[in-house]
């Protein structure tokens, strides 16, 4: 049977807004759900593993992909670049894997750019004050780079409307809900379903 080409799913969202624990309870819970691993030149930190958290190069190497075309979409933070590999992408893809690009507003536009079929996802807090909450709850930050996280995140939201599907994750168990339900629509479309049930359609119209 023919495989179904997977969906391109493009998730962002302000830090503290949970995405990374719902991307995380999605794939636990669906298994042909892919994420892709970015490349980048920052250092390893502890606990990280080369090519499950990141794939960790030079910024030589970095260099040399992006002047042959290698990324989809890449982005300089803080100093550190980050690339998304545009061939691994679309043999994922091709393979009938669902992928999940978890990358910002402005990553987010240069792929819509190279493959307009991407879905996008945006999830949001329930509130200001909730993603504060989140901030503080986390014991990492200084008040001043909260606050600075926090004016970083209002920019970011703006950016919504964007985006083909809005999440609120102010319940975890809703907002994973919620998410589940787009990937499983996604999936029932008509063109993919055909592919997936071409011999049961050849039969019923026989």
């Amino acid at each position: 049977m023919t495989a179904t080409p997977g969906t391109l799913y493009i998730v962002s969202a302000p830090s503290g807004a949970g995405k990374t624990s719902l991307v995380k309870a999605l794939i636990d819970a669906e298994p042909n759900i892919r994420v892709s691993v970015s490349h980048t030149t920052r250092g390893m930190r502890p606990g990280e593993v080369d090519s499950v958290n990141y794939n960790f190069v030079t910024r030589e190497e970095f260099v040399h992909m992006l002047e042959h075309g290698d990324f989809l979409e890449h982005a300089e933070v803080f100093g550190n670049l980050y690339g998304t590999s545009q061939r691994w992408v679309q043999q994922t893809l091709a393979e009938g894997h669902d992928l999940i690009l978890e990358i910002d507003w402005q990553g987010a536009q240069q792929v819509r750019h190279l493959m307009p079929q991407a879905k996008s996802i945006f999830i949001l807090p329930p509130s200001q004050e909730a993603l504060r909450q989140r901030l503080n709850n986390r014991g990492q930050d200084s008040d001043e780079i909260i606050d600075r996280r926090m004016r970083e995140a209002v920019s970011e939201m703006s950016h919504y409307v964007e985006y083909d599907y809005l999440v609120i994750n102010d319940d975890f168990a809703t907002a994973l809900d919620d998410l589940r339900a787009i990937f499983r629509a996604n999936q029932l479309r008509h063109g993919a379903q055909q592919v997936r049930h071409g011999a049961l359609l050849a039969r019923l119209l026989a």
